[in-house]
């Protein structure tokens, strides 16, 4: 699109379907690897990645030559189709529905990435669940607990979730 010039980080997360821990972490540079591939083919640029066995973060310098939704969807959809063929997991493997979005400006990229980096470190004292409803709650984005996990405390924001 010429003449069109945008400046759009999001960073994305969805969980694995039930929340289940089903993302070997022997496996996790070759997951990240094959979605690297994907968000380049449809022509994005994929700034950090990172998961952990039930959930998994990007952050995306978003393009407007694609819908972010038909994005996730086809990663979604193609890292499944992945993690099927490699048989990661016993059963059939699939990501939950929906995705949760935030956008940063570029003075903000550097903290994000290293919170998406240091996931591991993160959620040795936070689960995916406390990390997504506070991630939720600080960008106020409404939503209904029913469809996104039981009721988790939200008292106040914790220093390392950047915003």
């Amino acid at each position: 699109m010429a003449n069109t010039y945008t400046q759009i980080y999001l960073q994305v997360v969805w969980a694995v379907e039930g929340r289940q821990s089903l993302i070997p972490p022997k496996n996790n540079d070759e997951l990240q690897k094959y979605i690297t591939g994907i968000v380049t083919h449809q022509g994005q640029k994929l700034i950090a990645i990172n998961n952990m066995p039930d959930h998994i973060h990007l952050l995306i310098g978003l393009k407007p030559s694609i819908r972010l939704s038909d994005l996730v969807r086809d990663i979604k959809a193609a890292a499944s189709k992945f993690i099927n063929e490699q048989r990661w997991v016993a059963g059939r493997f699939s990501w939950q529905e929906g995705f949760g979005a935030f956008s940063y400006g570029h003075s903000q990229l550097g903290a994000v990435i290293r919170y998406i980096e240091n996931q591991q470190q993160h959620h040795r004292v936070r689960t995916f669940a406390e990390e997504y409803g506070k991630l939720l709650e600080k960008f106020k984005v409404p939503y209904e607990e029913r469809y996104v996990f039981e009721p988790v405390e939200y008292e106040r924001m914790p220093e390392n979730v950047p915003g």
